[in-house]
């Protein structure tokens, strides 16, 4: 197994949305306000929107089912890109890309994450792991709102 680069987090960025999930019933909810979060952006095409809600479903999904709860999930804004920051709340674990394990048995999350989102990383705080993803925006195009 393998981890993701561990760089230094997007400290200027503005945050856009927050959800905050004790479980796997949050997701439809996330997704939903994902897509009207990336409304008017280069994001909101059919591809664009599938790369994100995947991304993000996969995240959350990974930070509730390996981390403690809660998990919070930041949309955040810096120019040119969006980024999703994804928060559990269990600094001492350490996000695993598992490239020994054959497809269909699980574990794919941060492969889909590694080949949807433009880069990847992740860092610890004293409370909390944060694994964030980016996505590029095309200039011209409007900021989410």
């Amino acid at each position: 197994m393998t981890s993701p680069p561990a760089p230094v987090p997007h400290a200027a960025a503005a945050e856009l949305r927050r959800w905050t999930l004790e479980d796997v019933g949050g997701l439809r909810h996330l997704r939903a306000d994902l897509r009207e979060a990336v409304a008017g952006t280069t994001l909101d095409t059919e591809d664009g929107l599938d790369r994100l809600t995947v991304v993000a479903t996969e995240l959350a999904t990974n930070g509730l089912r390996h981390g403690r709860p809660p998990t919070v999930i930041r949309l955040l804004l810096e120019p040119g890109l969006l980024i999703l920051d994804v928060a559990d709340h269990d600094p001492d674990g350490e996000p695993q890309v598992d490239l020994s394990r054959p497809v269909g048995l699980g574990g794919l999350g941060l492969r889909l994450v590694k080949t949807f989102a433009t880069d990847f990383g992740w860092h610890r705080t004293a409370k909390t792991k944060h694994i964030w993803a980016t996505f590029d925006l095309v200039r011209g195009q409007a900021a989410p709102s």
